[in-house]
């Protein structure tokens, strides 16, 4: 029988590298969307003809109970969340219904529809925020430094309780920073990557960053979407920290990028008080040797590797631009 599997999600970074995956495997895949008035299918149009997409919605209830009666998956993926940090300050409320009780709404429909289904959700290292002790793995406590890290301490904790209380196959997966060239233009590796290729072909001269000094750690999402996948494969449901064990500053992101593109940070890079979060996460880097001992997961592209990555990307996709055209594909993007 052909697995099935709903993905949430599904138009983000994460959510096309897993279909992609699930594709591989064989699984019938379903995207549950939002309805809007401009389809945001970009990252997935190369799968559209391969995938079924349904509407449903983490703030609606009903929607989400209907996808899961219509598809009656083995698996679902609950990748959607509001996931920009620093909007999280700016909407709170709205960043809580999505991610804290988004997740709720998940699991009940899940209970109700069919508690056999095997649930992943995606938790975050931001959670961790202040952090008590470096590196951190799935038993260090938690002290997250904004409103979207409390919302991801509910979405996990809440997991856990519909695990513990009604038996539900359920895992989180405490997933480090992760990037791509699939990863949005808000966020700083992208937006690093982004301006490089930018000022290496002409169409703008300089970039501006908040703290230079933050400390990440990085690995490739289509890395960390296989761990996903593998942590619904197991006997038993748990919850596991992926990370790539190496952390490294915003500037060794900038040094890496412009020195890629053979250019000189120094003379374009710019700071700006504009960009520095109300309260800034200590020192992330995580500890996934519980889910290499237990999983048998390793990354496979190193921060150089994906740094060079992203910015070959952005460079390959700039090519044959002006400054005119960009500035209308930039209008395009923001309304997707």
């Amino acid at each position: 029988m052909q697995k099935r599997a709903i993905i949430s999600g599904i138009t983000g970074q994460d959510g096309s590298y897993l279909a992609e995956l699930l594709l591989e495997q064989g699984y019938h895949v379903v995207g549950i969307t939002r309805r809007t008035s401009a389809p945001n299918y970009w990252r997935i149009e190369h799968l559209l003809d391969r995938i079924e997409l349904k509407a449903a919605d983490l703030l609606d209830q009903l929607s989400l109970i209907r996808a899961i009666s219509d598809v009656r998956p083995h698996e679902f993926y609950n990748l959607a969340a509001m996931s920009f940090v620093p909007a999280s300050w700016e909407q709170p409320f709205l960043t809580g219904e999505f991610n804290s009780q988004g997740v709720t709404r998940v699991l009940e429909a899940i209970r109700h529809v069919d508690p056999s289904i095997r649930v992943y959700q995606a938790s975050s290292s931001e959670m961790f925020g202040k952090v008590r002790e470096v590196p951190q793995k799935e038993t260090t406590p938690f002290h997250p430094r904004s409103p979207y890290g409390v919302s991801k301490v509910f979405g996990h904790y809440i997991t856990v309780n519909y695990r513990e209380s009604y038996g539900l196959f359920a895992c989180s997966g405490i997933l480090f920073n992760h990037e791509s060239p699939r990863r949005g233009l808000e966020f700083v590796t992208r937006k690093v990557t982004d301006a490089v290729a930018r000022i290496k072909l002409g169409l703008t001269d300089s970039l501006s960053l908040g703290n230079l000094d933050a400390q990440r750690d990085w690995g490739f999402a289509g890395d960390y979407v296989r761990a996903m996948w593998m942590m619904l494969q197991q006997d038993r449901a748990d919850d596991y920290v992926i990370a790539t064990g190496v952390s490294h500053s915003v500037q060794e992101l900038v040094e890496t990028a412009f020195g890629h593109a053979g250019l000189d940070w120094h003379a374009h890079v710019k700071l700006d008080p504009k960009f520095l979060r109300p309260a800034e996460v200590d020192h992330l880097i995580g500890d996934a040797s519980k889910a290499k001992k237990e999983l048998g997961w390793v990354p496979t592209v190193d921060f150089k590797g994906l740094v060079t990555m992203m910015v070959d990307a952005d460079v390959e996709r700039l090519k044959g631009s002006t400054p005119q055209a960009e500035n209308r594909a930039d209008r395009s993007v923001q309304h997707r």
